[in-house]
């Protein structure tokens, strides 16, 4: 079930949206729920912002993995240990842009039955690499549809990423680089036995989602080829709030515009949300300065104790007969 269910979720989206362009809901599907999913990620990821930050965090909780600077002659590890905001930035910067802690002792095996034995997982890392990577460049291309003219940056960012220079429409790297990574995420979450034993609904639902944006996106453009004119008609509308429903598009550009829009709406409530989360982490955009600064609880107040002299002058009697040492007698 926790398999199946998210699977037949993203097919119901999918058909959804394919019969519902053919019955002539092109206005639903393509403008009025692409803009309630707009408004839906906008108010839903500041309200997740919001939340995160009225979050107290009284205390330096940076997560290291270094050592930290203290004495002049002991080397520190400004990125593992940061202790000032460049170290923090860096640190923060090696993190989002490559996935450093994926590179972390992220797996144990038991080798003659007796010997634990830690290690990174370089593929998960390699295929999460290539998965965001690919995710961030195939957005910033579709830049090109909500803009006329298309900004430079996005051109030269889709002829780099077309540089094979294979079919027609030219084959983007990105495309495959996309889908291949998504699988190798799926793949992995159904063959490792512990990770499938801790997966739930949520884990795979936007992996089938986000495989099945990626599938219909590669259909679209490289086998049924939809009307890009038309496409570019329309996202233009949307971008300049003045609609339009070309009649040239094809029922499966709709499919694939209603799951992005479901996509985009689900993601602040999910764990995609992860994105901007990273940035409000206190155990990674925090400086270690435990030792350079002394810092106070602001929560600390007076609490009332129990001495062990008041202890023993209570329960004395018991102790004694107990055979427990006392200091009084």
């Amino acid at each position: 079930m926790t398999l199946f269910v998210p699977l037949l979720a993203v097919l119901v989206i999918f058909l959804l949206g394919y019969f519902g362009a053919q019955a002539g809901l092109g206005i639903l599907l393509g403008v009025i729920l692409p803009y309630i999913a707009f408004v839906l990620f906008l108010g839903g990821l500041i309200y997740r912002i919001l939340n995160w930050a009225k979050v107290p965090v009284p205390f330096r909780i940076p997560t290291t993995c270094g050592q930290e600077k203290s004495l002049p002659w002991i080397k520190n590890s400004p990125l593992e240990n940061p202790h000032n905001g460049i170290g923090v930035v860096g640190r923060m910067a090696l993190e989002i842009l490559f996935f450093r802690s994926l590179l972390r002792n992220t797996k144990s095996e038991i080798i003659d039955n007796k010997r634990v034995t830690y290690a990174s997982s370089p593929w998960l890392w390699l295929g999460a690499m290539v998965f965001h990577w690919s995710m961030l460049i195939i957005i910033v291309k579709h830049l090109r549809f909500f803009a006329d003219p298309t900004p430079g940056f996005v051109t030269f960012l889709q002829d780099v990423d077309g540089f094979l220079q294979i079919g027609v429409p030219i084959y983007q790297v990105t495309t495959f680089l996309f889908i291949a990574a998504l699988a190798y995420l799926l793949v992995r979450r159904l063959i490792v036995p512990q990770l499938r034993y801790i997966s739930l609904a949520t884990d795979y639902f936007p992996l089938f989602l986000l495989l099945s944006i990626g599938i219909s996106g590669f259909w679209l453009r490289y086998v049924d080829k939809t009307d890009i004119v038309g496409v570019k008609e329309l996202a233009i509308g949307l971008a300049t709030f003045s609609p339009v429903i070309p009649e040239s598009v094809a029922p499966l550009f709709y499919a694939h515009l209603f799951m992005v829009s479901v996509l985009v709406a689900y993601l602040p409530f999910s764990k995609l949300a992860h994105m901007p989360g990273v940035f409000m982490s206190p155990t990674r955009n925090m400086a270690n300065t435990n030792r350079i600064i002394h810092h106070t609880n602001p929560w600390d107040y007076p609490v009332k104790v129990h001495t062990y002299e008041e202890y023993e002058d209570e329960f004395r009697d018991k102790m004694k007969a107990a055979g427990i040492p006392v200091e009084k007698d």
